[in-house]
């Protein structure tokens, strides 16, 4: 085996035990909170205790979603599946974000109501449970924090933690302005407000997750610096269909062809083209087409 890329097989094995670990943590507690606070949206009669208690819930799918997805990418490559199932991970990412919109626009369509006709709530025991959400919230996006950059689908699970993290505090400034000075409104208008920070977060999770799946180059990765190192490799005339796209989180591949001018090392060169993109890009995955520049200018001849 490419030592490299055992290697790289080594960390991301690494990776993904911590990223396991943190996830069935966080699940564990998000569960028990879960029926807390639904019992406690129930009791006291806030829509944003509920509404974030039903947020809760779909976080328990989400982690869960993401634990199965973490296992179920980590099984190796087939015949059938030469690159594993490592998309996997990005389509429980994409579901997270689809989620997230809904469960926006279930709030949205709740808090309306409200606004119309506002409830009596018990503010004080809402108070109470909103500062318990919040704790929790804070220690589950502790746990996750780590590992949220390094891959997409804990970042679903990051976004989830933190939103529910605003919902807490929102629950509790509604609370506040309730248990204060009576302001029944406040409660479902900061339930849009926090409908309306987890909708700008599950917009930018849908985003990274489809151009992943349209195979569109990384955002951090500019094509044409990429095309204009290798076409400097001396013995090189040009890049053509140069592509870059992402595997999954943290796993990019590229591929293309470099037209050679003459009868330099082919050899010699495909290394050069080959260490640039591993070490100034840090793509690993590589597939270079080495062409003769009097074949290409055949083909073109003949195309006319």
């Amino acid at each position: 085996m490419n030592p490299r890329l055992s290697q790289a097989n080594g960390i991301r094995s690494c990776c993904h035990a911590q990223q396991r670990s943190a996830l069935i943590l966080t699940l564990v507690l998000t569960g028990f909170f879960t029926i807390v606070e639904f019992l406690g949206g129930w009791f006291t009669n806030s829509l944003a205790l509920l509404a974030d208690s039903g947020h809760m819930l779909t976080d328990v799918a989400a982690l869960s979603l993401s634990l199965f997805a973490l296992w179920f990418s980590s099984r190796p490559a087939t015949a059938k599946k030469t690159y594993g199932f490592l998309r996997v991970e990005i389509l429980a990412a994409l579901l997270n974000g689809v989620a997230l919109v809904l469960i926006s626009l279930i709030i949205f369509y709740e808090a309306y109501n409200r606004v119309l006709n506002p409830p009596q709530i018990k503010s004080g025991a809402m108070l109470l449970i909103a500062s318990v959400g919040l704790i929790v919230n804070l220690v589950c996006a502790a746990l996750l924090h780590r590992s949220h950059l390094a891959s997409l689908n804990v970042r679903g699970a990051f976004l989830h933690v933190v939103s529910d993290a605003l919902g807490s505090v929102g629950a509790i400034t509604a609370s506040l302005l309730m248990l204060f000075w009576n302001w029944y409104v406040a409660d479902p208008l900061i339930s849009v407000f926090v409908a309306l920070l987890i909708l700008y977060s599950a917009w930018h999770l849908v985003r990274d997750s489809a151009d992943i799946l349209l195979e569109g180059t990384p955002a951090h990765i500019d094509l044409e610096s990429v095309r204009g190192a290798l076409r400097n490799v001396e013995g090189v005339e040009s890049i053509h269909d140069l592509h870059i796209w992402t595997l999954t989180s943290g796993v990019h591949a590229m591929s293309c062809h470099a037209v050679l001018l003459g009868a330099e090392d082919r050899h010699e060169i495909l290394e050069k083209l080959s260490n640039i993109v591993r070490s100034r890009f840090k793509i690993e995955h590589t597939t270079i087409q080495l062409e003769d520049v009097n074949l290409q200018h055949q083909e073109m001849s003949s195309c006319h």
